[in-house]
């Protein structure tokens, strides 16, 4: 297969320059789900362009007759934030006309409506599938309404064109990937939404964490959220069910500002598998007992233990990643010049809870109440 390459201009920069995406559209000879895969959201978290890469590279091997539907991929999805530099350290997470995270900008329905349960009761008696393309055909009215503020002359600021045109890419999409890395070091897992645990199994990651507690700016939040708050409603409704056919994913995969191979392959291989089982890809499946057999832990967001410096000073020692530690466990030691006529000491922190250390700050430079490690 070959895709269609479009390149969409974003903005102008003061000296004339534009700032583009670049999206790679693999269309199938038969009509099917679409499915979204973006890389680079955050500045420093580029690893997800490899991935990107050798998916290109591998659905060109493929015939057209082995793609239902069409998989569209948009590697570098943020321009101005992969160039941002303080030295040679990439600083993109946060934009610098507001200070807001980049990911969390994002347009989301429900904010922005509160009819979702006045829209649930006229469906009642309807199909899914009905359903599904009635609730869509209303947020994209919606989404479409923002352009009138766009194309005004007064316009809009920088973050507001540029979530829209990203959203628009993925708006009418199934399945939509993000993928990320951390800032510091970690390792690789996947966030996930309720009852889509079956299918957060296919990536093949060790490990995924719910998302029990969000606000809905994120990418993956903001386009699933209207679809979760529609079943609860339809739920609270009927006292049925209802699983709409939409998954938003975000993949962690290792450590910021590399290109780590290990974490490349396990984010190329999960896509690949989840795509197949997903019958997006009509391939031989070689990951079928491998899928079977493997077992994702579970674990939930307000499980998550993040530990802040309670001292400025120099990390002498930390518990490497991927350790698991128990309450009460030394964490990380902190050596402190107090500048107050003493000797410098060292500070011991210590585990509040049982679990696995799956995040760590690259600097062992820190200021009190910096971020040092995180586990689940």
């Amino acid at each position: 297969m070959i895709p269609i390459i479009s390149t969409i201009s974003l903005f102008q920069l003061a000296s004339g320059e534009f700032l583009s995406l670049q999206v790679y559209k693999f269309i199938g000879a038969k009509s099917g789900k679409k499915v979204y895969i973006q890389s680079n959201l955050h500045g420093a978290e580029i690893v997800g362009n490899a991935v990107i890469y050798q998916i290109i590279d591998f659905l060109t091997t493929l015939n057209n007759t082995q793609l239902i539907g069409e998989i569209w991929l948009v590697p570098v999805c943020n321009p101005l934030a992969v160039n941002q530099r303080t030295h040679n350290f990439s600083t993109g997470r946060f934009n610098i006309y507001d200070s807001q995270n980049w990911n969390r900008i994002f347009w989301d329905y429900e904010k922005q409506h509160d009819d979702i349960e006045e829209f649930a009761r006229s469906q009642i008696g309807l199909d899914i599938g009905t359903i599904k393309y009635n609730f869509s055909q209303k947020i994209k009215s919606s989404f479409d309404s923002l352009l009138d503020k766009i194309n005004a002359p007064s316009s809009v600021q920088l973050t507001d064109k540029y979530r829209y045109k990203l959203q628009s890419l993925s708006f009418d999409a199934d399945y939509v990937i993000d993928l990320h890395s951390h800032t510091g070091e970690g390792i690789e897992y996947l966030y996930y939404f309720r009852n889509r645990e079956d299918s957060a199994n296919l990536f093949l990651l060790n490990y995924a964490i719910l998302f029990d507690e969000y606000d809905g700016d994120a990418f993956d939040e903001s386009f699933i959220k209207p679809w979760l708050a529609l079943e609860n409603a339809l739920l609270k409704l009927t006292g049925q069910k209802m699983i709409f056919d939409k998954e938003a994913w975000t993949l962690e995969l290792g450590t910021g500002m590399q290109m780590n191979p290990d974490s490349v392959s396990k984010g190329v291989c999960g896509i690949k598998n989840y795509l197949t089982q997903k019958s997006i890809l009509e391939i031989q499946d070689l990951n079928q007992l491998k899928t079977i057999s493997h077992q994702t832990n579970f674990r939930s967001l307000s499980q998550l233990k993040k530990y802040w410096s309670p001292v400025g000073g120099m990390i002498l020692s930390k518990a490497a990643l991927g350790t698991s530690v128990n309450q009460g466990d030394l964490l990380y030691q902190v050596l402190t010049f107090n500048k107050i006529g003493e000797l410098p000491i060292t500070i011991h922190v210590y585990a509040e809870k049982t679990g696995l250390v799956y995040d760590t700050s690259i600097n062992n430079s820190v200021n009190e109440g910096e971020f040092v490690l995180a586990t689940m």
